[in-house]
């Protein structure tokens, strides 16, 4: 009996050790799509990595990272907007270094000098803060932006670089700053919840010596629960060198994104949430 309880315990840690890079979305933080939902499989890279992004023992949204690329697929979050400060600290994700490693996002500087983490193997599961100095005409770009939540907590989550590509400055400030600020405050307008998926599209090109791809393109999707007998939607798409934004319906983007991925017909959300 003594040695049947040892294997439970030693099951428990383990499974534990395993709930930040997760095995699929919808037996780990489905809640943060529409009907429980995620994309299916025609936007996974060679390499995928399914991550609940966990910030102090909490889940606040969900990230699909490519590891070759360096970059996230795209990252999905309910919409609770709010203001407040802007946080400074960036982290990085333990678990793509190894189960072993802690299940909650943490700086650099505490893998490096808390679990003995060198520079060279943290940089080889993920982008690192290097990758990104020094940079012209492109900064950090959130997919999932800080600005889209509520409360500090909530705010600082998304300042893990597996939820960050290199985008153009002038997009990043102007014309998607506008539609994240701007257009979706409009756009949910009697939205009782609002589940967002936004994305980046790898291209040819890249930062870092190599290290860490530059998007060709990238798109936001919304699904808004209006009732229980209403729902709207819609989405753009931006190229990563334009400052321009292209409204579209979702099944618009969803055709755009099947023919950029090339890997089969895309779809974001629940055959529920309408395309037109």
């Amino acid at each position: 009996m003594l040695w049947l309880l040892l294997l439970q315990v030693l099951a428990s840690c383990l499974w534990l050790g395993h709930t930040e890079v997760v095995k699929s979305f919808e037996t780990s933080c489905p809640q943060f799509f529409f009907r429980e939902t995620p994309p299916n499989e025609a936007l996974e890279p060679e390499n995928p990595a399914w991550i609940c992004q966990r910030y102090k023992n909490q889940y606040y949204f969900a990230t699909l990272y490519d590891r070759k690329m360096r970059i996230p697929v795209y990252s999905a979050y309910i919409y609770q907007p709010g203001s407040g400060k802007r946080p400074k600290t960036w982290f990085v994700e333990p678990q793509l270094i190894g189960p072993s490693f802690p299940k909650t996002m943490e700086k650099e500087w505490t893998l490096i000098n808390r679990y003995n983490v060198s520079s060279e193997k943290l940089s080889q599961s993920q982008a690192i803060l290097h990758d990104y100095k020094n940079l012209t005409g492109l900064n950090r770009g959130h997919l999932n932006p800080n600005g889209h939540h509520d409360d500090y907590s909530s705010r600082m989550a998304t300042f893990t670089l597996t939820n960050i590509v290199p985008q153009d400055e002038k997009l990043n400030g102007g014309a998607w700053n506008n539609y994240e600020q701007q257009t979706m405050i409009r756009r949910t307008q009697g939205c009782k919840t609002t589940y967002v998926i936004v994305g980046a599209v790898p291209g040819n090109n890249y930062i870092a010596k190599g290290r860490v791809n530059k998007p060709s393109h990238l798109w936001s999707a919304a699904c808004c629960v209006v009732d229980n007998n209403y729902t709207k939607a819609w989405a753009v798409i931006a190229e990563n060198d334009k400052n321009q934004v292209q409204l579209l319906t979702l099944g618009e983007l969803e055709d755009a994104l099947t023919e950029l991925y090339g890997r089969g017909q895309v779809s974001l959300f629940d055959s529920d949430c309408p395309r037109e």
